[in-house]
């Protein structure tokens, strides 16, 4: 905790001193963010340093292998619906991200069984990602690494999958007021690359093409 309490004093004396203008007007107008993320909780992969993002510009929801679970409106409880819903309905995004990465803890959890401990809450939220096993097992052979970055790449598209089925969410699409996108990162080369139309993952070029703006832009 001492690590932690530096860092904030850190931030007191450094970031805060030097984005003050920032977080004021953002306490005083609210947030407005351009794009929404949902991305795994792996504490190596942290969604604002990836698209270099000040403060307000990313609405993020962190979960187990960055699944979206299919649209249930029941009395249970879904954080993750919840923050989609506050997202896409309250904030009115423009963009929603689903970011995957190497060496996912719980999609090697999802393909070689889950560790002893995690039965209460883990394997059945990994539930949801039965058929991204299936698809990632259904790969032509290989080594373990390319079924484990297939099993990344099919948490994405699943979730993708299961984005469309909140009335909402295909509503906005539909009507392009939302663009759905599927990343991977992976955090031994810092490479990201995104899922085209085509329906596979290509990185992204470290040059922009000319006129495209960058995701740190807080224009809208």
């Amino acid at each position: 905790m001492e690590d932690l309490i530096a860092g904030y004093r850190r931030f007191r004396a450094e970031t805060w001193a030097r984005e003050r203008d920032r977080f004021e007007a953002l306490a005083e107008r609210g947030q407005r963010p351009r794009a929404m993320v949902v991305a795994c909780s792996d504490s190596r992969v942290d969604p604002q340093m990836v698209f270099s993002a000040a403060p307000g510009e990313l609405f993020v929801v962190r979960n187990v292998a960055n699944l979206v679970p299919p649209y249930a409106p029941d009395a249970a409880y879904h954080g993750t619906s919840a923050a989609l819903e506050f997202g896409v309905r309250v904030l009115g995004v423009r963009h929603l991200i689903v970011l995957g990465h190497a060496l996912c803890g719980g999609v090697r959890a999802m393909l070689d069984g889950m560790p002893p401990g995690t039965e209460d809450f883990v394997a059945p939220w990994m539930g949801i990602a039965g058929e991204a096993r299936a698809r990632a097992l259904r790969c032509e052979p290989g080594s373990d690494d390319a079924r484990q970055e297939a099993g990344e790449q099919e948490t994405v598209r699943l979730s993708l999958e299961n984005l469309l089925t909140f009335p909402w969410v295909r509503d906005a699409v539909e009507a392009g007021r939302l663009h759905l996108h599927g990343g991977h990162f992976d955090i031994r080369s810092g490479t990201l690359s995104m899922l085209g139309e085509a329906g596979g993952f290509a990185p992204v070029g470290d040059e922009p093409p000319g006129g495209q703006r960058p995701l740190g832009d807080s224009n809208r």
